[in-house]
């Protein structure tokens, strides 16, 4: 049985994608608690723009390394595994992501031996690990719903978008639908983590002004969006591929099916 189901071309895709879109998603997350600096890592001056009244440069999550991936993958399934495909992936990666956090507060909670001595010190032990993996619960909830609302809106416009094209035009069902769900992902994760939650717990710094949520997202959509356009050109590769790989009948069929798939 396990032989037959590997021979199958379809579902051999469909593991292969799932398992970059949860991993890409997953890693996104963890990553995400470095904040860096776009120009100093590009080794290019800071940008000093003027931006909603106050000067702005290009500080982001490293979350925005993987991001970008995450969405590329959602338009490879959407288009050959239609919406029921990206909506379970998307509802088992929340589910794992939920599942790694559980894991990290665990491993937080353990008592750190004299052996392990990275970041530790006398007053604060374990600072270093509870830094990186114990990430604030509003910032885990926002980014959470900022995925799925991305999630959602991707499918719904990549989906409208190839009604009204067919199969022509995949830049513009695919870059179109993540330059929208993206726009909003970028200000609803800050919005939720950074202007709610710290408003709603104590001791977790000064909340955000509507003001900082705005410049922050911003920035981090200006800087998605000009990846979500040079990545464009990876599309097609994949789609070549894949094509090359299933076959045209079965590629065509299965794309056919997807479109029927609620």
């Amino acid at each position: 049985m396990i032989h037959n189901i590997l021979k199958d071309k379809s579902t051999k895709l469909f593991i292969l994608l799932a398992g970059i879109f949860i991993t890409s998603a997953l890693l996104a997350e963890v990553i995400g608690v470095k904040i860096f600096s776009l120009e100093d890592t590009l080794g290019v001056p800071r940008a000093n723009i003027n931006l909603f009244g106050s000067g702005f440069n290009f500080h982001l999550t490293a979350g925005v390394l993987l991001w970008p991936v995450v969405f590329i993958m959602t338009d490879i399934i959407n288009e050959y595994f239609g919406k029921r495909g990206v909506k379970f992936l998307s509802h088992l990666t929340i589910g794992l992501i939920t599942y790694a956090f559980i894991i990290f507060s665990g491993a937080i909670h353990l008592a750190p031996s004299e052996y392990f001595d990275i970041g530790n010190s006398i007053d604060k032990p374990d600072n270093a690990f509870r830094g990186i993996f114990g990430q604030g619960m509003w910032i885990i909830i926002g980014s959470m719903i900022a995925f799925l609302v991305g999630q959602i809106l991707d499918v719904l416009i990549f989906h409208r978008i190839k009604k009204i094209t067919g199969e022509k035009s995949i830049w513009l069902r695919a870059t179109g639908s993540t330059l929208v769900s993206q726009l909003i992902d970028s200000f609803i994760v800050l919005f939720i983590a950074f202007y709610i939650g710290k408003r709603m717990q104590t001791g977790q710094g000064e909340p955000w002004s509507l003001h900082q949520v705005l410049v922050t997202g911003t920035g981090n959509y200006i800087y998605k969006f000009v990846v979500a356009i040079l990545l464009t050109p990876v599309i097609y590769l994949i789609h070549g591929w894949i094509e090359k790989y299933l076959g045209k009948n079965l590629a065509s069929e299965m794309k056919d099916s997807a479109m029927g798939v609620n």
